[in-house]
């Protein structure tokens, strides 16, 4: 055979679109990861201003007006208003003035992201030192001593995100490549439920009883955990359904490529760039830390969109598969692998 021969035979127009499509999805990473992540900065943080009226509307007026509008401020009524706050994930922070001394005291809630509480403490004490003024930092909701710089709600649904669409996609190119029909669809979806159920449980018990980096109910994570991974398993599964294996590779564009960066873990969303903070929500991994956060550290306030957007996946994940699997070939016109021999015309031993 000629050298050209050779490389066709090798590399099959087929696989040469596969490479390509490698390709681009390395560079979309790059992108993605790079752009999302170089340069963090606070952009309208939800922050709480209590100080007496006249104090307050000045206050606000000059927290709204700092650089770069790295504070969403808004006046509060007390400070314990301004707790609940911040513990239903309304606010990020507060300032509450004490308007017969000069030190003010910044109310922050590390479990919601580290480094988002450390840059409104170093913020708000500049703007305090302008006005000859000290400031001390209460944390509300530390995250646990264990939980490095508040990752570990991260890292946990990483590892819920990888388990689902890696099932999932063995589980859709387990026969081959062949379409799945109806009835091998719902068995695939109830495999993938079960593994959800058990992947929840394992995450939930290494991070909480094992490990001891999250705290919160290990029920209430194993039911996020086993919601997650079902989300992101039925997605998989929808996707590769309509567009083949190429499917498992959009899969892996949307959980990794666009959510992982847009998740809120290394940096809280308020400090991402503005289409990642846009996405992040949306995206199975930014909704899960999101609902793994409030489980572990807010007394899981505020978890309704979340949850919402969990089931979303899941049920259109699984809408769209059946949908896909019963537009497939009949299941008679479909052998499985063990009736089909080894060549042509040949049976199976």
């Amino acid at each position: 055979m000629s050298l050209v021969d050779e490389l066709k035979s090798a590399v099959t127009p087929r696989a040469a679109l596969l490479v390509v499509g490698v390709f681009a999805l390395q560079l979309l990473f790059i992108t993605s990861y790079v752009g999302a992540l170089h340069h963090p900065k606070p952009r309208d943080v939800p922050f709480g201003v209590v100080a007496p009226q006249r104090v307050s509307t000045q206050l606000v007026a000059e927290l709204d007006g700092l650089p770069g509008s790295p504070l969403a401020p808004r006046a509060v009524a007390d400070a314990a208003t301004a707790r609940n706050q911040i513990l239903n994930r309304d606010i990020d922070g507060a300032l509450v003035v004490d308007p017969a001394g000069r030190t003010d005291t910044l109310l922050v809630a590390s479990g919601g992201g580290t480094v988002l509480s450390s840059t409104l403490q170093a913020m708000l004490t500049r703007v305090e030192a302008s006005q000859d003024r000290a400031v001390r930092t209460v944390d509300v909701a530390p995250a646990s001593p264990e939980d490095f710089d508040g990752l570990s709600a991260f890292y946990l649904v990483v590892g819920w995100c990888v388990g689902g669409y890696i099932c999932a996609a063995i589980l859709a190119i387990s026969a081959g490549s062949r379409p799945a029909n109806r009835e091998r669809a719902i068995i695939r979806l109830g495999v993938l439920a079960v593994y959800s159920v058990l992947g929840g449980l394992g995450g939930a018990i290494i991070v909480g009883p094992i490990l001891g980096a999250l705290p919160g109910s290990v029920a209430a994570l194993w039911g996020l955990g086993t919601l997650v991974v079902f989300a992101v398993g039925a997605a998989t599964l929808a996707l590769q359904s309509v567009f083949g294996i190429v499917g498992i590779g959009l899969a892996i564009l949307l959980i990794v490529v666009a959510g992982n960066p847009s998740a809120g873990g290394a940096f809280p969303l308020p400090m991402l760039p503005p289409f990642w903070n846009a996405i992040g929500p949306a995206l199975p991994p930014g909704a899960g830390t999101w609902a793994a956060r409030s489980i572990a550290y807010f007394k899981g306030n505020d978890m309704t969109a979340s949850m919402l957007v969990l089931s979303a996946w899941a049920v259109v994940g699984v809408v769209v598969t059946l949908v896909m699997s019963s537009l497939k070939r009949k299941p008679e016109a479909e052998p499985i692998a063990a009736e089909v021999g080894p060549a042509s015309g040949t049976p199976t031993p």
